[in-house]
């Protein structure tokens, strides 16, 4: 490894409804790949939450996580996270789900837009992107300013599927000032940006968000990224987080944060 302290802020297991592996063979990997530290931030999508049964994968997945780190006490540091998808859709929901449990880390995201299926699903043949974009990040503005997450996930979440899976090209200087707005927002907020290196090993083939941003975000007086690989399968933890560390590192950034009772703990990319 290029890196001594390598930490994965962003994986998913078999308890969420797109996860694969168990929270336990999950550790067994990152122990295998020498992971220091790994975060388990299974999706709580809020704006479904009782309809879909996501209180019910909730419990299970802080459970989960509470006996891994029991079991892998002293090998590596397990972090009980969560993905609140979609939280400023009903916020009142989302800060009852925050204080339920004793959380390490919260991930605020967006996977669509209000009153639609996740950006994955749509027929993008019937939609206006420039609309759709905008909308999405005028929601990005909206989650940043209610702020109460550590670290903002995947902000170009959407290119995901328009640009890669679609080959739509976007030009995405179109969404420069409100991307800057959202920005702002997390460092009046003093919030983390995740630098998501999902979109390396997909089609779209560069981290959500890309360099570009991870620098701005540092001009506007961003001090904290963390990195995620958002694993699905076992396989997939810790890829590409050496990469998003070089891109943090580039950006000015000289350590990347792991969260402990809701507290950022500096690693130093070294």
């Amino acid at each position: 490894m290029k890196y001594k302290n390598i930490i994965d802020m962003h994986t998913h297991t078999d308890n969420s409804f797109d996860g694969n592996h168990s929270t336990m063979y999950m550790c067994e990997n990152a122990c295998a790949k020498g992971l220091r530290a790994v975060a388990f931030t299974d999706h709580i999508e809020v704006d479904f939450y009782r309809e879909k049964n996501f209180d019910k994968t909730a419990v299970q997945s802080f459970f989960d996580v509470t006996k891994a780190r029991s079991a892998f006490n002293g090998k590596l540091v397990v972090c009980a996270g969560i993905e609140l998808g979609q939280p400023t859709y009903d916020t009142a929901t989302a800060e009852e789900i925050i204080s339920e449990r004793d959380y390490d880390f919260v991930i605020g995201s967006i996977h669509n837009l209000r009153g639609e299926e996740d950006f994955w699903y749509l027929d993008y043949s019937k939609y206006d992107i420039d609309k759709l974009l905008s909308e999405y990040f005028d929601e990005l503005c909206t989650l940043a300013a209610w702020g109460k997450f550590d670290t903002m996930a995947h902000v170009t979440y959407p290119l995901r599927y328009i640009v890669g899976e679609h080959s739509i090209p976007v030009d995405m200087a179109k969404y420069q000032s409100k991307i800057d707005e959202a920005l702002k927002l997390l460092v009046e907020n003093d919030r983390a940006l995740e630098i998501n290196t999902s979109g390396l090993r997909q089609k779209l083939g560069r981290t959500m968000p890309d360099e570009d941003v991870v620098k701005r975000f540092k001009e506007l007086g961003g001090k904290m990224v963390t990195v995620g690989s958002d694993a699905h399968y076992a396989e997939h933890l810790g890829a590409g987080i050496e990469t998003g560390m070089d891109i943090a590192k580039r950006c000015g950034f000289n350590s990347v944060m792991l969260f402990q009772n809701r507290t950022p703990v500096e690693i130093p990319i070294e």
